[in-house]
This record gives C-alpha cells, sequence and structure tokens, in this order.
C-alpha cells in the first residue's frame, strides 16, 4: 500500500510555433493510492480534499459508489480492460478550499501480482473540458496517442502527444510533447521531489503554495493572454466543434 506523498514541483512549457514562447511555474501535486486516499486532520481537509467528480467524465454504473477509483475501473472496462484486483496510484492535484484544477492527471494501474499493465492521462482544459489517454507503460521511454481534446486556444485539436510518464519514486519525471508532422510545436514537463505527506508538509505547502490550484489556472490565462496580445491566432471552439461534427456525419 502506497503512502500518500507529495511532490514540490516544477512545471515548465515550451511553444515551439507559431511563436517561441516559455514560462514555468512552482507549485506541487499528490501521488496516493486510490484505494487509500489521504485522511487528514479536520482543520487541514479544506486544503486537500479528493472528490470523484473532479475526474473522468463517466460516473461508475448504477449501484456502484461514486468514487475515483471506481471511476478509474469504469474507464478501463468500456476498453475491455479489468484491473480491478490490483493497485491504482495517482499523480494529481486535490482540491484547495474547494478549488481544483489538474491539468494532468496520470494513473498508474497495476494487476493483483504488482504489475504496471497501464498508464492513464486525463488531460483538463480551462474550460471545464476533459480527456483520459489510455497509453501502454513504457518506463521511460514515450507513448503515442493522438490529440483528442480542444485545450488551447492557440492550438488546433490535431497532431499526436509523445507522453512520457515513467512511474515517481524520489524524483518525478514526466513530459508531454504535442507534435504536428513529427516535429514538436509545444513541450510540457513536469519534475518534483518527493516529500511525505505529514501534517507539517501539508502545512509547508499551503505556505510556499498558496490556493495552488486557482493560480495555476490563473498563471496559464495570463500566459494566453500573453500569446493573444503577440498576435498568436485564435483558433475559437465554436470552430472546433464544428469540424468534430461533420467529421462525425
Amino acid at each position: 500500500m502506497l503512502t500518500p506523498s507529495l511532490y514540490r514541483t516544477r512545471i515548465t512549457h515550451l511553444r515551439r510555433a507559431p511563436v517561441h514562447h516559455y514560462f514555468e511555474q512552482r507549485g506541487y501535486s499528490w501521488l496516493v493510492d486510490l484505494d487509500n486516499l489521504p485522511q487528514l486532520p479536520r482543520g487541514l481537509r479544506p486544503f486537500a480534499k479528493f472528490e470523484a467528480r473532479d475526474h473522468f467524465s463517466t460516473p461508475p454504473p448504477a449501484g456502484v459508489d461514486d468514487t475515483l477509483r471506481n471511476r478509474v475501473d469504469a474507464f478501463l472496462a468500456e476498453r475491455g480492460i479489468d484491473v480491478r484486483d490490483g493497485t491504482v496510484t495517482a499523480l494529481l492535484q486535490a482540491r484547495v478550499l474547494g478549488y481544483v484544477f489538474n491539468p494532468i492527471s496520470i494513473y498508474w494501474c497495476h494487476d493483483s501480482d504488482g504489475v504496471l499493465r497501464h498508464v492513464i492521462a486525463e488531460v483538463h482544459n480551462t474550460y471545464g473540458g476533459r480527456h483520459a489517454y489510455l497509453l501502454p507503460p513504457t518506463g521511460d521511454a514515450p507513448a503515442a496517442v493522438k490529440k483528442s481534446l480542444y485545450v488551447s486556444p492557440f492550438n488546433e485539436v490535431d497532431g499526436y502527444y509523445l507522453v512520457r510518464a515513467p512511474e515517481p519514486d524520489e524524483s518525478l519525471d514526466v513530459a508531454i510533447s504535442l507534435h504536428r508532422e513529427h516535429v514538436p510545436a509545444f513541450v510540457a514537463t513536469l519534475r518534483g521531489t518527493r516529500r511525505r505527506a505529514g501534517v507539517a508538509q501539508v502545512l509547508r505547502m499551503q505556505l510556499i503554495a498558496p490556493a495552488a490550484p486557482l493560480m495555476g489556472a490563473v498563471w496559464i490565462r495570463i500566459q494566453g493572454i500573453t500569446l493573444w496580445a503577440r498576435r498568436v491566432p485564435v483558433v475559437p471552439r465554436t470552430s472546433v466543434a464544428e469540424k468534430e461534427r461533420v467529421k462525425q456525419l
């Protein structure tokens, strides 16, 4: 059983086209066992709340408790996969003072023998949309998957991602790049150092990264305004939705 951990993270974003734009920010993420979510003292609970409704688009079947673990199992079941006897560990952000923003959450799904069988990368945009990508366990090598979610108003829903998401240990090192015609247009990294999620550490994170999910969402919007000011072409969500509708006809 995994002991809940915190990673003090450094997040970088590098846009290569149509303009060069780089920024980084600091924050923190949780690494948890979905069958053993952290139980904090009452006074700290507003600073770390994990809710199933914040993840995956489809709840579990009727009659099944709507937990985050059951949502993962339902997502896998739709694809003919059953790891209910195994462990699922997740890297994500918790709700802080009622607000949550998970640009990316990663789930490592193990079988009953503890062998890693599947990886799920769940992407959220700032419009409330989300999409989960099922990946093979490739260790330090990247896995490719077609982009399927409108994430940025400066990117079409095209190309493919290369996702490198080895299971974290003392260090966290995740990288995601968006490619078009085999050329990276955008690269994001998430790196950090592991810390035990005790009361003192949770309190410390509130001091050095207060309201981290909210600040992360605000910072991304600031970068969007910066790109708009540099006259980077905007891709309206309405045009993307219309293209997807035409594809389905």
